[in-house]
């Protein structure tokens, strides 16, 4: 069996960055402000400018950054909060925890991001039951690309719908050359290790336009905390970014822009390699993806991942099991006429390494692997 090759090689980034993650680290433990300390300000503001858009506010972890607009707004129990099956735990996960009800939608077949379709029918159907009131929609931009917000927004806006873009895999992303939040009332970011712009630890951030809700969000990130430091306006939450993460994230987003044309380089040579033997990412029209995953659709899946560990080239699932089959999940509404695509698509998907400093070397073992099936 052939050596395996990297899945994400986070070595080789470090490595590339050593000097400037060092001296921004080796500043805050000379200063010593180890929570909110100036760094934190410093990368909400650039978060904000990369995008391009609204304002950035940091926390602990993605799954937070979906939690506070939630309570911020006040959706709690009687609430439906329209979601995606196929996508991490943590999108549906955040609704149960502020006490609404996820209703679960099914996605697009080619690029597993929410179903428009799906999803007007899914808020009609909950209006029509009448036993929850529709308050908000968290579109996932699944590996790595944006949902098509210029379909669901309106969709959202119709029904007096909040929008969420769970940006966690593609914070970066542009469509027509605009962030999600051009759309959306919320932008949400994960700097788990993993994502395109990941940190050395848990941390996310929130991105919105309106500045009352900014206001309220920072209060929930920090216990609820009020006008000053032990008064308290609400119930809250302990979601501070360390001061030592946005250190470092601000040395990564520095080349930020750069990594994601690296990424797109190495899905074109993808591209160019699979021709027609697998079903290949597609990417909305006028999308920039920053490529979190490279996903394909393959027949016989299990024969396919062993075939490509036997070359050395090692392949992951997102997601095996849609989250309305999960038992905690379970008993939560689906979008009329069930979940298809997305049910179809989970016996299906494989993704394959995917990272900015993937050698030639290693993309044509890739392409290798993966065409020599049979």
């Amino acid at each position: 069996m052939a050596d395996t090759i990297p899945f994400i090689d986070l070595a080789a980034q470090r490595s590339r960055l050593k000097d400037r993650i060092d001296a921004a680290v080796m500043k805050v433990l000379d200063e010593g402000r180890y929570i909110l300390g100036p760094e934190v300000e410093e990368l909400e503001s650039q978060l904000a400018e990369f995008a391009g858009i609204g304002r950035a506010l940091s926390c602990a972890n993605g799954t937070d950054a979906i939690l506070l607009p939630l309570m911020a707004w006040g959706i709690g129990p009687g609430d439906a909060v329209f979601v995606p099956s196929f996508t991490f735990a943590s999108t549906a996960e955040v609704v149960v925890l502020a006490g609404a009800s996820p209703v679960f939608v099914d996605v697009d077949p080619n690029t597993y991001n929410m179903s428009p379709t799906s999803l007007e029918a899914a808020i009609k159907a909950v209006k029509d039951a009448g036993e929850l009131t529709p308050r908000a929609v968290i579109a996932v931009d699944l590996f790595g690309q944006p949902a098509n917000y210029p379909s669901l927004a309106p969709i959202a806006r119709e029904a007096d719908l909040k929008l969420i873009s769970d940006c966690a895999q593609a914070y970066g992303s542009t469509l027509d050359g605009q962030a999600s939040l051009a759309w959306a009332d919320v932008l949400t970011v994960s700097f788990y290790p993993a994502k395109p712009l990941g940190g050395y630890g848990d941390g996310g951030a929130v991105l919105c336009k309106d500045e009352a809700l900014y206001d309220t969000m920072r209060s929930v990130r920090v216990h609820g905390e009020g006008a000053t430091r032990y008064e308290y306006a609400r119930i809250g939450l302990n979601s501070r970014l360390d001061t030592l993460q946005a250190a470092i994230l601000l040395a990564k987003l520095s080349v930020f822009g750069d990594e994601i044309q690296m990424r797109q380089k190495v899905a074109d040579r993808y591209r160019a390699g699979f021709g027609n033997v697998v079903k290949i990412p597609h990417v909305i029209e006028g999308a920039q993806s920053t490529w979190a995953q490279y996903t394909i659709e393959v027949d016989r899946r299990d024969d396919f991942r062993a075939h490509l560990a036997e070359h050395g080239v090692p392949s992951a699932i997102y997601y095996p099991i849609p989250l309305h089959f999960h038992a905690p999940y379970a008993k939560y509404p689906v979008a009329p006429g069930g979940l298809p695509v997305t049910e179809a698509a989970a016996e299906r998907v494989l993704s394959l390494p995917m990272h900015p400093d993937m050698s030639a070397t290693d993309i044509d073992r890739v392409i290798e692997a993966v065409t020599s099936f049979n």
